[in-house]
Formats: C-alpha cells, sequence, structure tokens
C-alpha cells in the first residue's frame, strides 16, 4: 500500500494510501488542478447579491431632480428637459410629459398653470 503526504499552496496538508496506481492517479489530478487554478468567489460582489442600479427612465430621473430640490421654484417642460441634458439623458418632449403627468398624479410634484395660462409648470 503507498501513502503520500501533500501540502498545498494553502497550506492544507493532504494524506493518500491505496495501491500504486490508485496513488499516482490522485497525484496525477492534484497536479492538473494545481496547474489550472479553478475561480473561486472570494466573498464579493455576485450578481445576485449586488445591488442593481435603477434603470434611466424618465420617471426615475426626474425623481433624482425632485431629491436634489431642483422643483423647488415653478419650471415648465423646457426647463426639465435641459435639466435631463445636462445629466447626459436625452429625451423628447412627447416623452418627458407623460412622466411629469404620472408624478403628479402620485402626488409627488404639483402642476401649475403660468400666468398667460398657456403652459403648465411643475413644482415640489
Amino acid at each position: 500500500m503507498a501513502k503520500v503526504h501533500l501540502t498545498t499552496t494553502t497550506g492544507t496538508k493532504i494524506i493518500v494510501e491505496g495501491s500504486p496506481a490508485e496513488v499516482a492517479a490522485l497525484v496525477r489530478q492534484i497536479e492538473r488542478d494545481v496547474e489550472t487554478p479553478k475561480r473561486v468567489p472570494t466573498g464579493g460582489t455576485s450578481k445576485s447579491k449586488r445591488q442593481r442600479q435603477p434603470k434611466a427612465t424618465p420617471i426615475n430621473l426626474i425623481s433624482t431632480l425632485i431629491d436634489g430640490g431642483f422643483f423647488k421654484k415653478p419650471k415648465d417642460l423646457a426647463a426639465v428637459k435641459v435639466a435631463l441634458e445636462e445629466m447626459g439623458h436625452y429625451f423628447p418632449v412627447t416623452t418627458l410629459s407623460p412622466s411629469l403627468l404620472r408624478l403628479v398624479r402620485r402626488h409627488q410634484l404639483r402642476r401649475l398653470r403660468d400666468e398667460k395660462g398657456k403652459k403648465w409648470l411643475y413644482t415640489r
């Protein structure tokens, strides 16, 4: 019966006992695994545990403007469009208008008419 004492790179000690053919096959297997190390999770963030950024939808982006105090003073639709473009997000006015209306219906924004009664202004 053959007996082999092995120590891995991590310091783990392994004792293998068996027939010479079994021991030789196991040693070859271990050497092959050492040459091509497998990726072991290190406890970092995996896909399932990683916090996902919310998608850059118009409603989410306008909500960040609300949280940042952008709507302390009444703003029109064009001002919202310019603010989003400054953040690097380009949306047509026809996309922003329904998004602002949804936020009004959720009571996150208020909607007022301007003095001339032609434009809607949005405020917190």
